[in-house]
């Protein structure tokens, strides 16, 4: 049988047509080289070289098998290559799932800094509604995902790698838009929009915990699942709502952003599946580690 051993020393001999300097090259004997040589040749059932003294001819045959080697000894070191980069996570595949917010917060930077030191590696990339991200990560849709803390989930890991502040957004001609700093209470009574508790709990307890501290239970006369649709509805006046600060970015006309008075301060995790042996999963992680402080808004 032959092996990739006799394919290199025949490539040597074939480029150099001299044993003594292919031996050389090779950090070995003439004797074990003109061996391989020639088991090489048997096992072919072909002459490859014709001999002269220590000098060597390639043959018709020679010359196509040197093309020939040359290409399987490249692609049996690329091979070698793209699984010592595959252990380490620098070739295959990562999917990651993240909710919206992400997209004006951590996951611009966080991809970048990724692709570009791991551009071997595919990544995928798609947006879901906070609520469904950490069952789709237990369940191996996605190897990681960007969201809200979810708290204990059994299975699952997070790591805290942003927070930010919830603010208000009113439509422009709203009382509040001429306070620089508005009050929990100073919201009551307004009609709120927000999300669903099931799209994205972590968001809509914090706001009717923010409302509950004032005094008060917040009056939601909305409910829609996405953060742009919420603003927009703002801008058409028909309540007001309580969004992460990163929703600024959107720039949306008609709308008036307002920090609030001790503000209720949300975090945003990266999560994955306890046991994922994906070796593209671990450089992701520490992506995303390396960006705390780096992309906050």
């Amino acid at each position: 049988m032959i092996d990739i051993r006799q394919m290199r020393y025949f490539v040597a001999l074939a480029e150099t047509l001299h044993f003594g300097r292919a031996a050389e090259r090779l950090h070995i004997s003439q004797p074990p080289l003109s061996r391989q040589i020639a088991a090489l040749e048997a096992e072919l059932g072909v002459t490859l070289l014709e001999r002269n003294s220590r000098q060597a001819v390639l043959t018709y045959a020679g010359r196509r098998f040197l093309e020939d080697a040359r290409a399987v000894i490249a692609n049996f070191d690329q091979a070698c290559r793209n699984a010592r980069l595959a252990e380490h996570g620098d070739l295959g595949e990562i999917s990651i799932g993240f909710m919206m917010h992400a997209a004006y917060t951590v996951l611009p930077g966080l991809t970048r800094r990724y692709i570009n030191a791991h551009p071997g590696v595919h990544l995928e990339l798609r947006e879901v509604v906070p609520g469904g991200l950490a069952d789709a990560v237990l369940k191996g849709r996605f190897d990681a995902a960007i969201m809200f803390n979810p708290g204990f989930v059994r299975g699952l890991e997070t790591e805290i790698i942003h927070h930010e502040e919830l603010c208000l957004v009113m439509p422009v001609g709203h009382p509040l838009v001429g306070q620089p700093l508005v009050s929990a209470k100073q919201l009551d009574g307004e009609p709120l929009i927000g999300v669903p508790m099931d799209v994205a709990p972590v968001l809509r307890e914090a706001i009717t915990n923010y409302c509950h501290g004032a005094g008060f239970a917040p009056s939601f006369r909305l409910e829609v699942e996405l953060q742009q649709t919420i603003v927009s509805l703002v801008a058409e006046k028909l309540g007001i709502a309580l969004v992460p600060q990163s929703m600024e970015r959107l720039g949306l006309p008609d709308v008036v952003f307002r920090p609030l008075e001790n503000a209720p301060v949300i975090q945003h995790v990266v999560a994955w599946r306890l046991g994922n042996l994906n070796p593209a999963l671990p450089p992701f992680l520490a992506e995303a580690r390396a960006g705390q402080g780096k992309d906050r808004v």
